[in-house]
């Protein structure tokens, strides 16, 4: 574990510094980058584009006045964190110089270089980037769409769908069953539902303790599975039943109006709150943008995180191909980093360093029970790999000392990160 942690923090000192370029001015001052989405990983580009190009035009595009991150959105439904705990403005990144539009990205010319906004503004741009997180696949699973999501919210975007859960969890009576469906990969944040089970587990055992938690997965594997089955038996008992793909666990077909599944098998499950996780995508710019392929997803360059479909727009974050790194707040936060420097690296012609990237993502399990995985990763022959041991996850049958030290370590990761991004 010091192994680990050691290099992984030598790791995350290079991610925030190593591509950085010599101050950017004269050459820079007439150009304007152009970024979409204010969360982990456009925000992250703008204040570091900030940082290493003074004079640089920046533009960050964000519909919302206020942004609810996903990570800490589970301890949100555990009643663990108050809802604004996970809201961030941007005051701090308008205090540095970056111009906030809140609006909508609704197309993008990739020819002319310009993006349309919903307020009726066109931008123009010399480099863009796309920081727009994923969209549903609506209709993927039968029965599954907009109006279906609002009788069984996914809460896989943190916002009205994360309030609606809750309200759900908190009028269920006690003995009811909590049912969620869990998508095959890829996916945003792989170990989120299994620490949303346990969340939801840490509601029920104070409030509902008769209440039963039900998740059908459509796969056999997933992040952290030995860690969080230990954890949910230790703290939960027999509370959360988890099936897997070859146990009948592949959901095919919703019934919102029913709070109720069925799977691959015909086997059909009553749910009294039913949260539906479907497959997903990159968010809806990413395809107008035509930096999307046929899978959803963005093919980007491993160096630099631009795209590989259409040049000068890079594009960060859940929306990417970017495996093995994984779709995570903490993988958008370096790759935006990574990114800001290659443009500011691009717009002086400076031959690009060598780009290391990082993730981290702690899952808790209960208050004072917290496990983790880590990975650092580099770009080779355009391709990103795993650095050879320099990452892990926590260890099975570890103490209760050392759970706690992984959940208090979670929460300064989370105050860390957002000081990083936003300024608060």
């Amino acid at each position: 574990m010091i192994q680990r942690r050691t290099l992984l923090s030598q790791a995350l000192a290079g991610a925030a510094t190593v591509a950085a370029p010599g101050l950017v001015r004269a050459q820079a001052a007439s150009a304007h980058v152009v970024i979409v989405g204010g969360g982990f990983g456009g925000a992250t580009a703008a204040r570091y584009l900030r940082r290493y190009a003074p004079d640089l035009r920046i533009t960050l595009v964000e519909p919302e006045q206020r942004f609810y991150t996903c990570p800490f959105s589970n301890l949100y439904l555990a009643g663990l964190r108050t809802w604004e705990s996970i809201g961030h403005g941007f005051d701090d990144l308008r205090a540095a110089g970056i111009n906030i539009i809140h609006a909508r990205a609704d197309d993008v010319d990739a020819s002319a270089r310009t993006v349309r906004l919903s307020n009726g503004q066109t931008l123009t741009w010399d480099r863009l980037v796309l920081s727009p997180g994923v969209d549903m696949r609506w209709n993927a699973l039968q029965g599954y769409d907009e109006a279906a999501a609002q009788k069984a919210p996914h809460a896989w975007k943190a916002g009205p769908q994360t309030l609606l859960l809750r309200k759900q969890m908190e009028a269920m009576e006690d003995g009811g069953t909590f049912v969620m469906t869990i998508p095959d990969n890829p996916f945003r944040c792989p170990p989120g539902p299994y620490e949303r089970a346990a969340m939801v587990a840490h509601y029920f055992k104070q409030y509902k303790p008769r209440s039963k938690i039900l998740l059908l997965d459509a796969k056999d594997n997933f992040s952290k599975k030995s860690l969080f089955q230990q954890g949910w038996k230790a703290l939960y008992g027999d509370m959360i039943e988890w099936v897997g793909l070859a146990d009948d666990g592949l959901v095919t077909r919703i019934d919102a109006d029913k709070l109720e599944v069925e799977t691959n098998f015909g086997t059909r499950h009553k749910a009294h709150v039913l949260n539906v996780i479907p497959p997903q995508k990159a968010g809806f710019i990413a395809e107008r943008a035509g930096v999307a392929d046929a899978s959803g997803w963005v093919p980007i360059k491993a160096e630099t995180f631009e795209s590989k479909l259409v040049k000068n727009i890079h594009v960060l974050g859940d929306a990417t191909i970017a495996a093995p790194m994984p779709k995570s707040g903490f993988a958008a936060n370096t790759q935006g980093k990574i990114a800001a420097a290659a443009i500011a690296t691009e717009l002086v012609s400076r031959p690009l360093p060598q780009a290391v990237y990082a993730n981290t993502c702690y899952s808790l399990v209960g208050t004072d029970y917290g496990i983790s995985v880590a990975g650092v990763y580099r770009a080779k022959e355009g391709k990103l790999i795993e650095v050879p041991d320099s990452g892990g996850v926590s260890p099975m049958d570890a103490n209760a000392t050392f759970r706690a030290a992984e959940a208090r370590y979670g929460a300064a990761w989370y105050s860390a990160i957002s000081a990083d991004i936003w300024g608060h």
